[in-house]
C-alpha cells in the first residue's frame, strides 16, 4: 500500500502594513508574524502614496493606520486610492480612536474591518486572520454606529449598474428591517410571516448579492446609501 500523501501546508496570510512611523511598522511586523495565524508581512510604508510595483498589490491583507505620513487622516485617502485602483487587498483600518465619524468613513471608504490600536495583539491578529477569510470585522459598539447611521438616513433601493433592481419587493423590505437592527423574530412579527420564511428570504438575498452575514449586508446597504446620495 502506498504511504498517503501528505496535506499541503496552510499558505501564510500575506500582508501589507501602513503606519506613520518606522518603529510602527517593525512593532506591528513583529506581532503579526509572532501570531499563530500564519501571516508573512510582504511590505510596510510610512506614506499615503503608493506607486505602480507596490508590494500592497501582492497582499491578502493590507493593515492601513489612520494616521500616516503625510498626517491625520491620510490613511483614509490611502484606503480610497487602493479602492480606485481595484487593490485585490482586502483592507483593515487601525484606528488610534474608534469614534463614530472614524468608523463610518472607514468603511465608507472600503474597509472590511476596523480594529482600535488599543486592542490587544490577539484581537489585532484575529482581526486580520477573519477579514482575509472574507469576513467582516467590527466590535458591538463599531456595528452600532454603522446602524445608528443607517437608521438616520432614507431607504434606498439595491439596483446593478444599469439602475435595475436586485431584488423583490418583499425581499427589500425584509432588508430594510435588518438595516434598522430587527431579528428574524422581529422582522417575522411586524411582516405577519414565519421566521423561517424570514430565514429563506435573507438567505436568497445573500445569494444575490454575494454575501454571507447581517454584518456585510448592512455595510452593503450603507455603500448603496451613499452612491445614492453622494453619486
Amino acid at each position: 500500500m502506498e504511504e498517503s500523501e501528505q496535506s499541503a501546508p496552510i499558505p501564510a496570510i500575506r500582508l501589507m502594513i501602513f503606519d506613520s512611523t518606522e518603529l510602527g511598522c517593525q512593532l506591528l511586523t513583529h506581532v503579526l508574524e509572532g501570531s499563530a495565524y500564519g501571516m508573512k508581512i510582504v511590505g510596510h510604508s510610512t506614506s499615503s502614496v503608493v506607486g505602480t510595483d507596490s508590494p500592497v498589490d501582492n497582499a491578502d491583507v493590507a493593515l492601513i493606520s489612520a494616521d500616516l505620513d503625510e498626517g491625520r487622516g491620510s490613511g483614509f485617502r490611502l484606503l480610497r486610492e487602493l479602492r480606485r485602483r481595484n487593490c485585490p487587498a482586502r483592507c483593515i483600518m487601525l484606528l488610534e480612536e474608534s469614534d463614530r465619524e472614524q468608523v463610518i468613513e472607514a468603511f465608507s471608504c472600503g474597509a472590511l474591518g476596523v480594529c482600535g490600536r488599543h486592542e490587544s495583539c490577539g484581537t489585532l491578529s484575529k482581526c486580520v486572520d477573519r477579514v482575509y477569510q472574507g469576513q467582516v470585522w467590527a466590535n458591538s459598539k463599531q456595528l452600532r454606529y454603522v446602524l445608528e447611521t443607517l437608521w438616520s438616513g432614507a431607504r434606498v433601493r439595491l439596483t446593478d449598474a444599469r439602475g435595475n433592481a436586485l431584488l423583490t419587493k418583499r425581499e427589500e423590505e425584509i432588508v430594510f428591517l435588518v438595516a434598522e437592527g430587527l431579528r428574524n423574530k422581529e422582522i417575522a412579527e411586524q411582516l405577519k410571516l414565519s421566521e423561517h420564511t424570514v430565514r429563506n428570504y435573507l438567505f436568497r438575498v445573500f445569494e444575490k448579492l454575494g454575501i454571507s452575514s447581517r454584518s456585510e449586508l448592512i455595510l452593503y446597504f450603507i455603500e448603496q446609501r451613499k452612491t445614492a446620495v453622494y453619486g
